[in-house]
């Protein structure tokens, strides 16, 4: 990871990623634990895409995700219940998973930027059938 790509991940986790992060434990309720492995996402030479694609690719599709599974008191109280953890990471293994608690996002961090619908639908399936 060159410098640029280090500048723009600091950015975006000390700036939109904190706000972001609020948004979620409102969202859900409590203070979920999320584990974002930076170095995983940092794609060489893409750095300028960084504030846009992490969004679209990894918080956009989650958040909508937990908003639509949240709209009521059984999915508000199924995820207190059952979601533990959240990990975001570009591992390329296959996205999303929900395991024991843990849902793990796991995509290309800059490629499809605008599929986040795609990706959202994902999501909720994912964890409504983990549920």
């Amino acid at each position: 990871m060159g410098l640029a790509e280090r500048r723009a991940i600091k950015a975006f986790s000390e700036g939109r990623y904190l706000k972001l992060k609020q948004e979620i434990d409102a969202i859900v309720g409590f203070e979920i634990p999320i584990e974002v492995n930076w170095d995983s996402l940092a794609t060489e030479g893409y750095a300028e895409l960084y504030e846009d694609a992490f969004y679209k690719v990894y918080f956009r599709p989650l958040i909508d995700a937990l908003k639509a599974i949240t709209i009521d008191d059984l999915g508000k109280e199924a995820i207190k219940e059952g979601l533990k953890k959240i990990v975001i990471e570009d591992s390329g293994s296959s996205w999303p998973t929900f395991h024991l608690g843990v849902l793990t996002l796991s995509y290309y961090a800059v490629s499809n930027l605008d599929d986040w619908m795609e990706r959202k639908k994902s999501i909720q399936t994912e964890l409504e059938k983990g549920l």
